[in-house]
């Protein structure tokens, strides 16, 4: 009889420190779903954010690519037309574009290398973005899934005190179970 009540005691005083089961909402986690996206934004630009539903991203994205894009054409050509400029002006021609605008030839040296210089730097802008639309469609989709709820905040507190002198000031964390 002992034996009983001692285990019976020992259930109740188990029981404050237990807790019932909450009812956690089931909802359908896709594990694929970043890599999904990844490649998503790999195959088009941009689809990997439509896939996310994140699509005001699209007029960043592109706005991004496309000025990359026209600057890495625009330069491309300019460099084309000083180089070619350059060799016939060194095989003695002089009917090239320049001609009485530009009359050394280092000038067009410098314009050469000047546009080849930027035509590379948008190339890199351009390359640049692209993983960064992959990235971004990447990480946005891990973060989908990601718990942000009431139960827990982070801030600061000021507390008074009935002694004047005497405040605390700190940073307080509050998990509600």
């Amino acid at each position: 009889m002992i034996r009983k009540l001692s285990l019976f005691f020992l259930l109740v005083l188990l029981s404050n420190y237990t807790k019932s089961q909450e009812i956690v909402e089931n909802y359908n986690r896709n594990i694929l779903r970043p890599s999904k996206a990844a490649f998503y934004s790999a195959v088009i630009p941009g689809l990997g954010q439509v896939y996310n539903n994140k699509i005001w991203k699209l007029p960043i994205l592109y706005t991004a690519i496309g000025v990359s894009a026209y600057s890495f054409d625009f330069n491309k050509k300019k460099y084309w037309s000083y180089r070619n400029a350059y060799k016939r002006r060194k095989a003695g021609f002089s009917d090239d574009e320049f001609q009485g605008i530009i009359i050394n030839d280092d000038r067009l040296l410098d314009g050469q290398n000047f546009h080849r210089r930027y035509k590379d730097l948008s190339m890199v802008f351009l390359v640049g973005f692209y993983f960064l639309n992959i990235l971004d469609a990447n990480i946005d989709a891990h973060l989908l899934d990601y718990n942000v709820d009431e139960n827990l905040s982070f801030g600061p507190y000021h507390e008074n005190t009935e002694n004047f002198y005497t405040t605390s000031l700190g940073m307080k964390i509050k998990l509600k179970f």
